[in-house]
């Protein structure tokens, strides 16, 4: 089965057949570095990296790229705001600091998350700042090609000429007469208000530091200019996907495709967005204060089962947090791990390949729910092998979930070491794991009266069994203080 994606541009889900054989050109949009990131953020990141994952699987080459927006008005502001007089500092602003540390320490605290949530890096990750030039290429072919003017009011402003581009508006299917006025710039020097911001000049209070050189004055790059020339730059004037939010289709998408078409490019092939994330089905606000953030669910929980909770349901839906959200993606995940442990060793399933159910799945536009029941069922026949003493069918099905679970990213998130230390805590699975394994076996051969005598052994030492149809698993007693 072809791999098909659904394209945002086109609504509809197609054949995916990347413009150079054996070799995928993917960018998807990364970080505004101007504070902490949020769900949403990491639920992107972990979308595309299961869509990288899945296309390497099918023997792809990926060259991947994801930007960093290192020079923003919300940057500069938050800059601006540690030196005001009346400033308060607080955990993500503790004291003043410049534009430039500002965003490179929000930079970092992405690549932590990112890091935390086994989100491999892309094979490239241009900041904004370190494209000045291109920037300035492509503004110049606008304007050469009559879709782009300077303003005349002596701002140095230049601006995108909406009404220049009758197709303006085609990735959100919207006229451009319903659209509102574009916010990113003074409109005095505007032919429409709608008209976005190539360029925007230096404005007096603007720290020099955070201003270029350019034909139209001193400035800096406006933020739909930056992917553009980012993308274009390492992946050609066309290139196979373009990802992001779902928040980001409209102005940030609309307005890429407008000014690279205008200049003459041919643009992505296809374009992905990702749904949001909600709290109990609301959409999440500080005020409000439904609000989550990376750093508290991995507070709350494991990193693979926060990457487990982020990736479960199809990257184009809703994806709604719960207060038991992370607790159930443990028991799920507990209840894969449980297997391998207790299967693994019993056989080299290194050749083990990608169950078939699986792999038609994620074709299907990625429909990683359906491809983790997949998982789930291939956890339930290795259990049925086990109790049924099929050690070498039980190590098969293991090397089917190994294969997935790498797909799915869920190999590769570091764990934290284990309270107590991490061989004691070796140690001590391995143990409850043989003995699980051992009453497993009792079970099976009807001798009842000794799978009793093993889990009243393993509760009097503190081990809570449960028993599941996916097979048992355990627990310590938690000690009430």
């Amino acid at each position: 089965m072809a791999l098909r994606l659904y394209d945002t541009k086109t609504a509809e889900i197609r054949d995916f057949e990347p413009l150079d054989p054996g070799r995928v050109s993917l960018y998807y949009c990364g970080a505004t570095v101007q504070g902490r990131p949020h769900v949403g953020h990491v639920r992107s990141a972990v979308a595309f990296d299961v869509l990288i994952r899945w296309l390497e699987a099918t023997g792809l080459e990926v060259l991947s790229v994801r930007n960093v927006t290192d020079i923003d008005d919300k940057i500069l502001e938050k800059s601006a705001a540690s030196y005001a007089e009346d400033f308060q500092p607080s955990e993500d602003y503790p004291a003043a600091e410049p534009w430039f540390a500002l965003a490179y320490r929000f930079e970092q605290a992405f690549h932590a998350a990112y890091d935390a949530l086994g989100v491999r890096r892309p094979r490239c990750e241009p900041r904004a700042t370190g494209h000045i030039t291109e920037m300035h290429a492509l503004v110049q072919r606008m304007i050469d090609a009559g879709h782009a003017y300077p303003a005349e009011d002596g701002s140095g402003d230049v601006y995108f000429d909406v009404r220049s581009w009758p197709a303006y508006g085609e990735l959100t299917r919207q006229s451009a007469d319903d659209m509102q006025d574009a916010p990113d710039a003074d409109p005095r020097g505007k032919r429409d208000p709608r008209d976005f911001a190539l360029w925007k000049g230096r404005k007096e209070g603007d720290p020099e530091t955070a201003a270029w050189d350019s034909p139209w004055g001193r400035g800096r790059p406006g933020w739909h200019l930056e992917c553009s020339a980012m993308s274009t730059k390492y992946l050609g004037r066309t290139f196979d996907i373009h990802g992001g939010g779902l928040d980001l289709r409209f102005p940030h998408h609309e307005n890429e495709l407008a000014q690279s078409a205008a200049a003459g490019d041919g643009f992505a092939r296809f374009w992905l967005h990702n749904g949001m994330v909600t709290y109990e089905g609301q959409k999440m606000s500080k005020s409000v204060g439904n609000t989550i953030s990376p750093e508290e669910m991995l507070a709350m929980a494991r990193p693979k089962a926060v990457r487990y909770f982020l990736g479960q349901a199809h990257y184009r839906s809703q994806l709604d947090y719960r207060p038991n959200s992370l607790q159930e993606a443990e028991a799920a995940l507990e209840r894969v791990e449980n297997f391998l442990a207790r299967a693994v060793p019993v056989s080299d399933a290194g050749g083990s390949r990608l169950p078939e159910e699986f792999a038609a799945a994620m074709n299907d536009d990625l429909n990683v729910p359906a491809a983790l029941g997949v998982l789930h069922e291939t956890v339930r026949a290795g259990n049925t092998a086990l109790a049924e003493g099929e050690h070498e069918a039980a190590g098969q099905r293991a090397g089917e979930v190994h294969r997935m679970l790498g797909v799915l990213g869920l190999n590769d998130v570091p764990e934290p070491e284990a309270a107590g230390g991490g061989p004691e805590a070796g140690a001590l699975s391995q143990l409850v794991e043989s003995r699980l394994t051992a009453r497993a076996e009792a079970k099976r051969t009807k001798d009842f009266a000794r799978a009793d005598a093993i889990r009243d052994q393993l509760t009097a030492a503190g081990v809570v069994v449960e028993d599941t149809p996916d097979g048992a698993s355990w627990t310590l007693k938690k000690v009430e203080a």
